[in-house]
């Protein structure tokens, strides 16, 4: 009876040891996935590790083709950056205001996207903020899940109640207002509203050589990839998830924004 209970007493030991051990692991791992940067409020959807499918063999060249992509796990801004989120940065001295003020500063457009700022003045936003632009794969990965869907909430083509495009608000909206538009993850206007800066130099043969593993473009170019169509986009075909458009990193107009990414 002795040696029963002296075995019982270990293999109870055991089991506790193996318990805590398993608790602190979940604590540590939960404390290090809800650790992105909360600077001003800006919300973010955590985007699991794993592979997704990127681009489309049923679209133009630049999207195909269309291959398998492995990402590390990482976080991404909810929303686009707004022009108050913005003005945060301006007032600290970081970030220099955008191109056309007149919209940057009418409180009423507080919470839409922050338009006419160059890639470079959006880098150094995302910079101030202890975070980066996201890959064009973080992206699109974001937008589409890990299912090949065409648009972020799925197959079905957009309407007004899914996202801003087709000029039918005759411009851009306050963020996160199409929240039936959502992607997988969560993440608010990956279609519409305003065009998206990533991280990525463009070329539209990348896809042929693109690593499998945490893509990150090209080593050099003359634009970069924005992603997503805008308000003023007049075809459906811009706001799919793996659409890729070319434009000049110093360019300033009324359609472009961005949202930031983290990771560890």
């Amino acid at each position: 009876m002795r040696k029963i209970v002296s075995n019982l007493l270990k293999t109870t030991g055991t089991l506790i040891f193996i318990i805590l051990v398993l608790w602190g692991y979940f604590l540590f791992f939960e404390k290090r996935k809800s650790s992105p940067p909360t600077k001003i409020g800006m919300e973010m959807v955590y985007i699991p590790a794993g592979n997704f499918l990127m681009g489309s063999e049923l679209s133009d060249r630049n999207q195909r083709p269309q291959h398998k992509v492995f990402l590390d796990a990482f976080w991404i801004d909810q929303t686009e950056v707004t022009n108050v989120q913005y003005q945060e940065c301006v007032k600290e001295g970081a970030c220099g205001s955008p191109h056309e003020v007149d919209y940057f500063k009418d409180s009423k457009y507080n919470n839409h996207p922050i338009i006419y700022v160059s890639w470079d003045e959006a880098q150094t936003f995302c910079a101030w903020a202890g975070k980066r632009l996201p890959t064009e794969a973080e992206w699109e990965k974001t937008a589409r899940g890990d299912d090949g869907r065409t648009y972020p909430w799925g197959n079905l083509k957009p309407n007004s109640s899914l996202t801003n495009y087709f000029d039918n608000k005759k411009g851009s909206s306050e963020v996160g207002s199409y929240p039936a538009g959502a992607s997988p993850y969560g993440a608010m206007d990956m279609a519409g509203n305003v065009w998206e800066w990533t991280a990525d130099w463009y070329s539209p043969e990348y896809y042929k050589i693109s690593p499998v593993r945490n893509p990150m473009g090209p080593e050099f170019g003359e634009k970069r990839v924005v992603r997503g169509g805008s308000w003023f986009s007049l075809t459906e075909i811009v706001v799919r998830t793996y659409f890729r458009k070319a434009s000049n990193p110093e360019i300033q107009n009324y359609t472009t924004g961005f949202r930031c990414a983290w990771n560890e």
